[in-house]
């Protein structure tokens, strides 16, 4: 019996890094998985990759815009008629938004909130009907330790990293007010070794172990994070184990929060 048997799960953001880490660690540990990316072949191999592995029928992939209702409203439907229903939402997408305060552009900003808020809001929005009917049922939001801590170089993805932490508790305590049996909590990764620091490394000009180096030092447990690393976290958010946890913010950050 796995941590999660049972479970039916949604991720997005599935194709590659903490969103392709978590599904798998989902469906090695009992649940029936929908990867979902702007990306669909990528998803789709991840899912096809997953099966091999688990079983036929345990994991399902769809292209998603994560900033569409239209296409929400696609995925909720998949997950209903092809696993049934769902019991847990990972809302992962996201990307880097460049620029400080002078250099930001307000169309990079909104396309920050666009993919890193709109779609946790459209989501939640979306997929509770259907999570009402298979309670208990947990809501995962990626966040960032950028969302709790500030940098002078990234203001637009400090303001939308820290909109999912607080957009969370709403939904926690919404639920909560409601008598549903559904958690929501969001995760606050620090650096990761996932594609999204690799577009950092290629920005940079310099080789990558420079760039993991200096990073590292910036962490007081002295090393880059892993995406398992992440999708531990996740793991138990989805769980039963964490049945008393909501409206939490789950800082996996290596201490970097704690100086």
């Amino acid at each position: 019996m796995g941590r999660v048997n049972g479970k039916l799960a949604l991720v997005t953001g599935a194709a590659q890094g903490l969103g392709a880490a978590t599904s798998w660690m989902l469906a090695r540990e009992g649940a029936k998985v929908l990867l979902t990316d702007i990306n669909a072949d990528g998803a789709a191999e991840q899912a096809a990759a997953i099966d091999a592995e688990c079983g036929a029928g345990t994991a399902f992939s769809m292209r998603h815009d994560v900033t569409s209702e239209d296409d929400w409203k696609a995925a909720i439907a998949l997950a209903a008629s092809a696993m049934g229903g769902l019991s847990i939402l990972v809302n992962n997408a996201g990307i880097g938004v460049r620029g400080n305060i002078e250099t930001c552009t307000l169309e990079e900003w909104r396309r920050g909130f666009a993919v890193n808020v709109d779609s946790v809001f459209l989501g939640c929005q979306t997929a509770l009907p259907l999570m009402m009917d298979n309670q208990p049922g947990s809501i995962v939001n990626i966040s960032s330790i950028a969302g709790l801590i500030a940098s002078d170089t990234m203001p637009g993805y400090n303001a939308s990293k820290a909109a999912v932490w607080m957009l969370s508790k709403s939904v926690a305590l919404y639920c909560g007010k409601k008598g549903w049996d559904i958690r929501c909590n969001s995760v606050h990764p620090t650096f990761i070794d996932t594609p999204i620091l690799d577009g950092m490394v290629a920005s940079s000009g310099h080789a990558k172990e420079v760039i993991m180096g200096k990073l590292a030092r910036q962490i007081p447990i002295g090393r880059v994070g892993e995406p398992n690393d992440i999708a531990n976290a996740v793991l138990y958010l989805a769980s039963n184990e964490s049945k008393f946890v909501t409206g939490a913010e789950l800082k996996v950050d290596g201490g970097i929060s704690a100086k």
